[in-house]
């Protein structure tokens, strides 16, 4: 990213919200923009798209809600990073979230100083990183951290940029078995006190991706008990 600063745009038809998120974000330094509702947010991203680099996103709104507004981006390929508010309980609600594209989620009520965590963590993992190779290759899969870009087969992948970020962790060291915790901290990049449930959302994702049925040059085992491991199809043969 640079010198230059990425926008936060968060979106709440609660105006406290909206404020306090906001105070707590510039106390970061960060550039802060906001909408009351989807259909702002869905106009205010085309406006702003460059400069945003993540969207705090309240699921419960009138008109269009933040499932609907995460649908929308994802089918029109927008892989901005979205950590939603929810003051939704039940596991179906956060899996649904997930299912839809969304990288992380917050319940209300929420401690700012958390979610400034959160939202400092994702765009800190979604910078370009130097000392890191920007290319991960093997037969049949090539994964860009720079570009957060995916391709199988030679054709270009939607993953969200957690879904680029779980399956880098993977491929950077194959063979070797990650528990979920492991994971959400290597991933995730902070104390994660959520469900590691999430991690077998986003695998779920990433299998249906890669997996082709053609090759499958490369696949993500599950190893019952432990956790899972990125394996190249030389490996599952022996």
């Amino acid at each position: 990213m640079g010198d230059k600063k990425r926008s936060v745009l968060i979106v709440d038809d609660d105006p406290r919200v909206c404020e306090v998120l906001t105070l707590y974000l510039e106390k970061e330094g960060m550039v802060v923009l906001t909408a009351e509702d989807g259909r702002e947010c869905l106009e205010k991203f085309k406006r702003n798209k460059d400069d945003i680099g993540l969207i705090i996103l309240d699921i419960m709104m009138p008109d269009i809600n933040g499932w609907d507004v995460c649908r929308t981006l994802r089918s029109r390929g927008f892989m901005v990073p979205v950590l939603m508010l929810t003051a939704k309980t039940e596991d179906y609600d956060k899996i649904l979230g997930l299912d839809l594209g969304a990288d992380d989620y917050v319940e209300k009520p929420f401690n700012p100083v958390e979610v400034v965590s959160r939202v400092k963590a994702i765009l800190r993992r979604t910078e370009i990183d130097p000392d890191k190779g920007r290319l991960i290759s093997y037969p049949g899969l090539k994964i860009d951290t720079q570009r957060f870009e995916v391709m199988v087969e030679d054709k270009l992948v939607e993953m969200t940029p957690r879904e680029v970020e779980l399956l880098e962790c993977l491929a950077r060291h194959p063979g070797r078995v990650f528990s979920r915790e492991q994971l959400l901290k290597e991933v995730w990049g902070y104390d994660y006190t959520g469900e590691t449930r999430n991690i077998d959302v986003h695998i779920k994702h990433i299998r249906d991706k890669i997996n082709t049925g053609r090759n499958d040059a490369c696949c993500i085992e599950t190893v019952w008990g432990v956790g899972y491991r990125f394996v190249e199809k030389e490996d599952r043969e022996k």
